[in-house]
């Protein structure tokens, strides 16, 4: 089991056999691309699910924000004067699809649903593409810490 929610989704991303490491927050040192980083940007209160708040000991729905930025080189260069594409063209869709609806049965806490927001891509800068996949996990706020092993 993984000890967050970031930790469940770069194991499964890493387990749909692309070849891309993913890494929480940011990627090692000299990482050479592709690669993904995962971070999670925000926790909200599920207040449609939540419903009442008259008892205190009812589970609390939530709604966790996390992207997922693809990073990949744009070109590379073959000769002195040329240079050739090197982006694997739709690698973010195909990790998007895989990522809506899918069950994160690694996850610290029992997942509700996954979905895919959207994705960005952002302008070519330093050779480098990057795609952003914004990911909403529904899922139960936790009552107790989660320790790792």
């Amino acid at each position: 089991m993984a000890a967050t929610t970031e930790g469940a989704l770069k194991a499964f991303l890493e387990g749909l056999g692309s070849g891309v490491p993913f890494f929480r927050e940011g990627p090692r040192t000299g990482q050479a691309p592709p690669f993904g980083v995962i971070q999670r940007e925000d926790i909200r209160l599920n207040t449609v699910a939540n419903g009442d708040f008259g008892d205190p000991s009812a589970d609390l729905a939530i709604v966790e924000i996390l992207t997922v930025d693809l990073i990949q080189a744009a070109r590379t260069r073959t000769s002195s004067t040329v240079a050739k594409n090197a982006e694997r063209y739709g690698l973010a869709e195909v990790l998007a699809a895989a990522l809506h609806g899918c069950q994160l049965p690694a996850a610290p806490a029992p997942i509700t649903a996954v979905r895919v927001q959207d994705i960005d891509r952002f302008p070519i800068e330093d050779n480098r593409i990057r795609e952003s996949i914004t990911v909403e996990v529904h899922r139960p706020l936790r009552r107790s810490e989660v320790i790792p092993a």
